[in-house]
């Protein structure tokens, strides 16, 4: 339990980043209260976190010659269908999660949450499982 939720922290912060970074990736609408945006990051981190848990795998198999192909460079593709994936999901919901542009936004959005996902993953420590 404790893993999933420091994923889902991982997660949020970085989506936060890549919202903060690129203006074409909305996350938690100005204006509101800090008790709402930080509803949303939660919210929006958890879905994300399923949809990694869920399409990921699914998605990297089919893609899998295209990813050996491009030297492993088409993982950003697949990530930045995951992110698209789990804005689709949050409109319905009522989640102020947008993403303008796949190509732009979204792609270079996948490349910001790798990267941040990929440091913080080094900084925070692993829980035992014993």
């Amino acid at each position: 339990m404790t893993n999933f939720l420091i994923r889902t922290a991982v997660n949020g912060v970085a989506l936060w980043v890549a919202a903060w970074l690129i203006d074409g990736i909305v996350l938690a609408e100005d204006g509101t209260t800090f008790a709402s945006n930080f509803a949303t990051i939660v919210l929006v981190a958890l879905i994300f976190g399923v949809v990694n848990a869920v399409v990921k795998p699914i998605a990297k198999l089919l893609a899998f010659p295209l990813i050996v192909l491009t030297l492993g460079l088409f993982t950003f593709v697949v990530n930045a269908f995951l992110l698209q994936l789990t804005e689709w999901i949050s409109e319905p919901l009522g989640l102020s999660f947008v993403i303008e542009e796949f190509w732009w936004d979204a792609v270079l959005g996948a490349l910001i949450v790798t990267i941040v996902a990929m440091i913080l993953s080094w900084i925070l420590p692993e829980p035992d499982d014993d």
